[in-house]
């Protein structure tokens, strides 16, 4: 498991999961079906570090078999009133409470970065059937927009990143890469509520929440694109596909 300030941040999300599900993006279709792949049959899936289950939720709209592992009880309390169809688990990704080739594709949306990549993906490894793969999804903001890099300079000021490239453990590589590009239909409170979802803002005192809120607020005061009724939050949309190294080029 992750340890000191990183683990603080992850365990801020043992709570607080309708809000997170209510205000938080889900993925853009055509990354998830690069993220699936061409298979045509129904896929047996464990989506990990599953939060709400936004992903889970396009997963089984395709016809998939998903189990969603957490280990926030409180989120997948959300995700299995909304979708009773799924199978939901509390555990980590460093203690997959799954046997051995259990599943054809392992999915982690907006998670990975929480999770001991070398345990991870030892137990990834272990519940992957002959020929499965590892899909990793990841929304940021588009901060080639102007308004949108200041909004995250209010949010975190350096606290927290926004891009995320993964590093996987050994035994693993990856095989491709897509980006997709779309815009969430939102409102100035929306964005406000937003906020209220990252880790940065879950673990600060109160006196930096309102100061963060307050700085938001500020650049939503500033630009015309978020003076208006309707706000349009660009994002970046980055997926990868990793499979078991084999030793041969793939």
């Amino acid at each position: 498991m992750q340890t000191g300030r990183l683990q603080q941040h992850a365990d801020s999300f043992q709570s607080g999961a309708d809000g997170y599900d209510r205000h938080r993006p889900s993925y853009p279709e055509a990354s998830v079906d690069w993220l699936r792949g061409p298979a045509s049959a129904p896929l047996e899936v464990l989506d990990l570090g599953a939060g709400t289950g936004k992903l889970s939720a396009q997963l089984l709209a395709r016809g998939d078999s998903v189990v969603a592992v957490d280990p926030s009880a409180d989120m997948l309390r959300v995700a299995a009133e909304r979708m009773p169809q799924l199978r939901t688990l509390v555990g980590s990704a460093e203690h997959i409470p799954l046997p051995d080739s259990r599943v054809d594709l392992v999915t982690v949306a907006q998670a990975w970065h929480w999770m001991d990549e070398q345990a991870a993906t030892r137990e990834v490894l272990r519940v992957l059937r002959p020929g499965g793969r590892l899909g990793l999804i990841w929304n940021s903001r588009d901060e080639s927009v102007p308004w949108v890099a200041a909004l995250s300079e209010a949010m975190h000021q350096g606290m927290h990143p926004t891009a995320f490239t993964p590093a996987l453990g050994d035994g693993m590589t990856l095989l491709g890469r897509h980006v997709a590009r779309w815009n969430q239909h939102t409102t100035r409170a929306g964005i406000l509520s937003l906020a209220t979802t990252r880790s940065y803002y879950l673990v600060a005192s109160p006196a930096e929440q309102r100061a963060m809120l307050a700085r938001i607020e500020a650049v939503l005061d500033t630009h015309p694109e978020t003076r208006a009724e309707a706000i349009l939050l660009p994002y970046v949309t980055e997926t990868w596909l990793a499979a078991p190294w084999t030793g041969e080029s793939a």
